[in-house]
């Protein structure tokens, strides 16, 4: 594993430059967390001791690939063992040094990102940051970039007993006894604001000391509800940041001995879903916006949003990955129900923002849950975008009842997505079958057991009766 980057060239000169200027830093520290996305949106990796890990930049940190094949409870959905499977074999995960930071909750730990890679050297398939770059790539080629800013809603909840008592050891467990924080019902009110600032300022000291472009700490309707946004970006930034936020939110909060939750719709008594609204926007290389036209919206924007509204029942899959998370799209609920567009509605899937020759013009989709893997939640916007660029696809006219419109609603289930994902023609060329495959026995496996389960539901209404 000597000098696996070098041997496989897989720095550009920025990332060369940037292991340089760390290097001297992790010196200093205890540890680093190498640190990757799985399908989920979940992160993990290794953790090496300082000196280790300096060296670790350029060979490069072995881990078994088992670890892109599980499904949330940890069981391995796909048969490893077998004929024809990988035999729990090891990938690579490189470093990324641009991504490098210390972590304020723990300032004698590091933290980095990392791509991953076949120990020949090839990007593993199954990795989703190197899914986002290629369509990043699609976009260079065209002279274009994403920007993309995030608007993210989750629950802040007190535990009122360990998380690993004896009662949670399971594949799942049962999840920990919580209070709430408020009695919710109570939008943007300074007074429910004040009574958690203590913990929301905790939140945004380190969300600052670790560089997030943090924008706004909010109050949401639900209760225990919150709402975090975070300036836009480009490139890749969007997504690493909203992998980044994610995991420091739920670490921070657990060190004072709480509970943040990016579920979709927990439950909870009187709860309110989260979401997760995304705000994008394309530009050409010298930064100007290529959505905001002076009647509106572009050629382009038009046709990006076209594909955007044509292929939603599939790209609905990445953007809300879970079985929970369907429970959100409720009519006269502020979430979509509806495949439909307009300008400055809440109501509506995609909701245009900004006023004719705006440069901030840009498109909110406000499909998404919090949950969801960000690198698939924005490379399926970007596949679906150039898409409908490509074919000019006609995004309509605007509506302005979105709760009514006559117009397809969205899939009702993970199972209605994943079968619309199965045949989508735009998807497989942009992410490849096998890519696609993957997802979907990784999803398949997980409403397998849903479907295998006995719910509270079901026992409340037959149990007794029948």
């Amino acid at each position: 594993m000597s000098d696996f980057v070098s041997r496989h060239g897989l720095w550009t000169g920025a990332q060369e430059e940037a292991a340089a200027d760390i290097a001297e830093c992790i010196a200093k520290l205890g540890t680093v967390r190498f640190a990757f996305s799985d399908a989920h949106g979940v992160v993990r990796g290794k953790t090496l001791i300082a000196a280790d890990a300096i060296g670790a930049l350029r060979t490069g940190v072995t881990c078994t690939l088992t670890m892109l094949l599980k499904d949330l409870s940890g069981r391995t959905a796909f048969p490893v063992f077998q004929r024809g499977g990988n035999g729990a074999g090891d990938m690579v995960m490189v470093a990324d040094p641009t991504t490098f930071r210390i972590l304020p909750w723990s300032p004698h730990s590091g933290w980095i990102l990392c791509d991953l890679y076949g120990t020949d050297g090839t990007p593993h398939p199954f990795s989703t940051r190197a899914l986002m770059r290629r369509m990043l790539a699609q976009l260079d080629e065209r002279s274009l970039a994403w920007r993309a800013g995030l608007e993210v809603e989750f629950h802040i909840l007190k535990l009122a007993e360990g998380i690993a008592t004896q009662d949670h050891i399971a594949m799942p467990g049962p999840p920990p006894k919580v209070i709430p924080l408020n009695h919710g019902y109570q939008y943007l009110t300074e007074q429910r604001y004040d009574a958690i600032e203590p913990l929301m300022e905790t939140l945004r000291s380190n969300l600052q000391e670790l560089g997030l472009p943090l924008r706004s700490l909010e109050i949401e309707f639900g209760p225990s509800q919150v709402e975090v946004t975070l300036g836009a970006t480009t490139g890749m930034q969007p997504a690493d940041l909203m992998l980044l936020f994610r995991s420091a939110t739920k670490q921070i909060f657990a060190r004072a001995g709480y509970l943040a939750s990016f579920m979709c719709r927990p439950q909870l008594p009187h709860v309110a879903s989260s979401g997760w609204h995304l705000h994008h926007s394309v530009e050409d290389a010298d930064g100007h916006n290529l959505f905001a036209h002076s009647e509106g919206l572009s050629k382009l924007a038009r046709g990006w949003l076209g594909g955007l509204l044509q292929h939603a029942d599939a790209a609905v899959a990445f953007s809300t990955p879970t079985i929970n998370g369907y429970k959100r799209y409720m009519p006269n609920s502020m979430a979509p129900d509806h495949i439909v567009w307009a300008y400055d509605n809440r109501a509506a899937m995609v909701r245009v923002v900004g006023q004719p020759g705006d440069a901030s013009t840009r498109l909110e989709n406000r499909v998404g849950e919090p949950a969801a893997n960000p690198y698939l939640y924005m490379a399926s916007q970007i596949a679906a975008g150039l898409d409908g660029v490509a074919t000019a696809a006609d995004p309509g006219p605007s509506t302005d009842t979105p709760y009514s419109a006559d117009a397809p609603t969205l899939p009702k289930s993970l199972m209605a997505a994943i079968a619309a994902l199965r045949d989508n023609a735009c998807f497989r060329a942009a992410f490849g079958d096998p890519f696609i495959d993957y997802f979907i026995k990784l999803k398949e496996f997980e409403i397998g057991r849903f479907l295998s389960d006995v719910t509270d539901w079901e026992q409340r209404e037959y149990f007794e009766i029948l």
